[in-house]
């Protein structure tokens, strides 16, 4: 009898402590989602990606992960969308940004992926698997200080009207006489390729008397008291229109704003005067003194050295 009663107690002492062990599991608390995650920042030590500083390691439950300025990072995670809306923006100095995901969207509905406001350096958005800034409205926006180079163009020149005396008698010792030659030719001319030298490739001096020059050009002008024929929007020296008429120069001008040679070499001489090249006086005419001063401004400008007045030489100045 007493056996039996021992055999009882110890039968309800075990269901007892069976009952409160059970009891303490179920009030256990269960592990908190998200722990699993884990955001790596790697430094230049111990031959990790990026740089500057060592590793450590922080839990990560929820929001996202941005890289600190002006400094490289890596950001990863195992699975799912890691990057929210607007992740990566970045107003930076130098360096380089990675955003990278093994699984899933980058930034998923953002408004902007990546956004950069910055200087010299590069960034980078990739997936192994999904879509980059799949929905956002600028996956890519750039705002740099990459430089721009324009190219100047010549400032216009305004055409003038100079008081020249042109009727009376030249200064022949600025502007001496040329003389006649039968079929001269411009020398050099040759070499001066394209349709805008043309006109000096193609020139022969030719003498004709006044009837002939009224007979096939209806334009003549008179200048100094040479007569000056118009052809082709140049003006030419009539050779044999008037015997005794004075030319300081055999070849074509370039005719500029319907003004007549004299005027054209006047507007040329003040703008080259204003350059720093001429330094004679504005009297309109193709003298040693203007065509070496024309002759030094095609130079600088890598223009052929006609030291006459042709297009590209006024283009260059602004009067075309």
């Amino acid at each position: 009898m007493r056996i039996l009663l021992v055999l009882i107690c110890s039968l309800a002492l075990a269901c007892l402590a069976g009952g409160a062990q059970e009891e303490k599991k179920e009030n256990k608390p269960a592990p908190k989602k998200g722990q699993a995650q884990t955001v790596q920042h790697a430094g230049t030590h111990g031959g990790s990606p990026g740089g500057g500083g060592p590793q450590f390691q922080k839990a990560k439950t929820s929001g996202h992960v941005a890289a600190p300025q002006g400094h490289p990072a890596h950001v990863s995670t195992a699975e799912g969308q890691s990057v929210g809306a607007g992740a990566g923006k970045t107003k930076g100095k130098k360096g380089a940004q990675q955003i990278t995901t093994t699984s899933g969207q980058v930034g998923t509905g953002g408004a902007g992926v990546q956004k950069t406001k910055g200087k010299k350096g590069a960034q980078q958005v990739t997936t192994t698997n999904g879509q980059v800034g799949a929905g956002g409205t600028g996956v890519q926006k750039t705002k740099g200080t990459a430089a721009t180079t324009t190219q100047a163009n010549a400032k216009p020149f305004k055409p003038q009207r100079f008081n020249l005396p042109s009727k009376s008698k030249p200064n022949t010792s600025v502007a001496p006489a040329v003389t006649f030659q039968q079929n001269r030719r411009i020398e050099g001319s040759d070499r001066w390729t394209g349709s805008s030298y043309q006109a000096f490739r193609n020139y022969r001096s030719e003498w004709h008397d006044r009837d002939w020059w009224r007979h096939n050009h209806s334009r003549i002008v008179f200048v100094f008291g040479g007569p000056y024929y118009w052809n082709s929007g140049y003006w030419y020296p009539a050779w044999g229109y008037d015997s005794n008429a004075y030319y300081a120069y055999d070849g074509p001008i370039y005719g500029y704003n319907n003004l007549p040679p004299d005027q054209v070499i006047a507007n040329v001489q003040s703008s080259l005067q204003q350059q720093g090249y001429y330094h004679g006086e504005v009297d309109g005419l193709l003298g040693p003194q203007t065509r070496a001063a024309i002759a030094d401004y095609q130079r600088d400008r890598g223009l052929y050295i006609t030291s006459a007045v042709d297009q590209p030489t006024l283009e260059s100045l602004g009067m075309t």
